[in-house]
């Protein structure tokens, strides 16, 4: 096959991942309005969890579940059930756009994470990116003009978790197992979220329940469909197609919730968006980055719950 239709191939992949992780945002919004986020991922975890079991198992890497590095392993499984918790919760109480333009600040905060983590050395190209970027997040947020809310902080949070556990898992990443990376989120997700079910356990309907089984389905399915992204396509032409996920998120908030599109959120988030595909488009260039952390991450999103480490 030509390097052309692997590539094509490679973009047709990711963008039905990120169309699918925008549907799986979308069921969270719903299910949000009922239960506490807590309650989803605990459901969501649980129906994710045999397939991802099953991707376990496949896996033909020799040892046992026991981590090399128990304490970043479980530092790196906190962040990433922080970063759902914290991204599910954004979800369910502000418009699915500004949710994304948030979010995309994450390829800003990995850049500026890799430095002590990684060793990476940042130059002012980058350097610039990330300042533009934030002045993206605050066009954003307009604090002073409108009420920064808890689910703004959450959505920054989520981001910067994210990121945070990324680093970690570029770290870490090629003396662990992929069963270890993968199971020890999932395990921590489950045993901490059903601790909270007594106080926050709301009986569903079968549709409901239904529902938060297709949340933790879509999550496996588009993990799945972007790492065959990145195996049939270069990490630089694959990287930018997460910001697809505003267009449907724009779409679904418009269809399904009644959210008009905001001029100040089109305008921050195009400039996030401008800044993330410049980090991207910097690292890809020989000599540019010694660690080309946003590029090794197969996928931006921890707060599945189901992420895979990059391969």
């Amino acid at each position: 096959m030509s390097t052309q239709n692997t590539t094509l191939r490679g973009l047709g992949y990711a963008f039905a991942g990120f169309a699918v992780f925008a549907s799986h945002d979308a069921l969270i919004k719903v299910l949000g309005g009922t239960y506490s986020v807590m309650q989803i991922i605990f459901f969501a975890t649980l129906f994710s969890f045999v397939p991802m079991a099953v991707t376990i198992l496949t896996d033909r890497t020799t040892g046992n579940f026991l981590p090399h590095h128990p304490w970043l392993v479980l530092l790196r499984s906190a962040l990433m059930v922080s970063s759902m918790v914290c991204a599910f919760y954004s979800f369910s109480v502000l418009p699915l756009a500004e949710v994304y333009s948030l979010l995309f600040s994450f390829p800003l905060i990995v850049t500026v994470l890799s430095i002590p983590i990684l060793g990476e050395v940042v130059r002012a190209q980058r350097w610039a990116a990330v300042g533009v970027g934030l002045i993206g997040v605050l066009i954003v947020l307009r604090p002073g003009a409108t009420d920064i809310t808890l689910g703004h902080l959450a959505a920054l949070t989520a981001a910067f978790c994210s990121a945070f556990a990324s680093v970690l898992v570029r770290k870490i990443g090629n003396e662990e197992r992929s069963a270890v990376l993968i199971l020890y989120p999932m395990l921590l997700a489950i045993v901490a979220m059903s601790l909270a079910q007594p106080a926050v356990y709301l009986p569903p309907s079968l549709l409901h329940l239904a529902m938060m089984a297709l949340v933790g389905v879509f999550s496996v399915i588009a993990q799945h469909l972007i790492i065959l992204a990145y195996r049939a396509a270069p990490a630089g032409v694959i990287a930018p197609s997460q910001y697809s996920q505003i267009i449907w998120a724009t779409l679904f908030g418009m269809i399904f919730f009644g959210e008009k599109p905001d001029a100040w959120v089109a305008v921050g988030a195009s400039i996030i968006i401008a800044s993330g595909v410049f980090v991207v488009w910097r690292e890809s260039r020989a000599n540019a980055s010694a660690n080309t952390p946003v590029l090794r991450v197969r996928s931006p999103r921890s707060d599945t719950g189901a992420s895979r480490p990059g391969e």
